[in-house]
């Protein structure tokens, strides 16, 4: 991931609907979910759901598509996980004892234990 995507996706998450949605994605897996139930989950209108959702497919953390009438959603997880490759890139300068275990941090989550 270069420079100018990186910010585009950390500026995508740098608000807080924004970052529930997101957050509500990763956990609905690979199925995601419908506008409408995002919109119920998150409280958020359905227009200004909108907006969010076009910024985060943007910034390449989510993705959509089409079943029947619906659109679902759902968590882009090649850009979730090339977003956090950016971010530790260069983690500690090569010195792992400064970070510790960052493998641990996805192992101990609660989406993954």
């Amino acid at each position: 991931m270069q420079l100018p995507m990186a910010v585009e996706a950390l500026s995508g998450l740098a608000h807080a609907s924004r970052l529930a949605v997101f957050r509500l994605l990763v956990r609905a897996g690979s199925d995601g979910m419908a506008a409408g139930n995002i919109a119920r989950e998150v409280g958020a209108l359905p227009n200004t759901l909108s907006t969010h959702l076009t910024i985060l497919g943007n910034a390449g953390l989510i993705r959509s598509r089409r079943d029947g009438r619906s659109v679902i959603y759902s968590a882009d997880y090649d850009g979730m996980r090339d977003l956090l490759g950016f971010l530790v890139a260069d983690c500690c300068a090569g010195r792992p004892e400064i970070c510790g275990s960052l493998g641990e941090l996805a192992t101990n989550a609660d989406c993954c234990s």
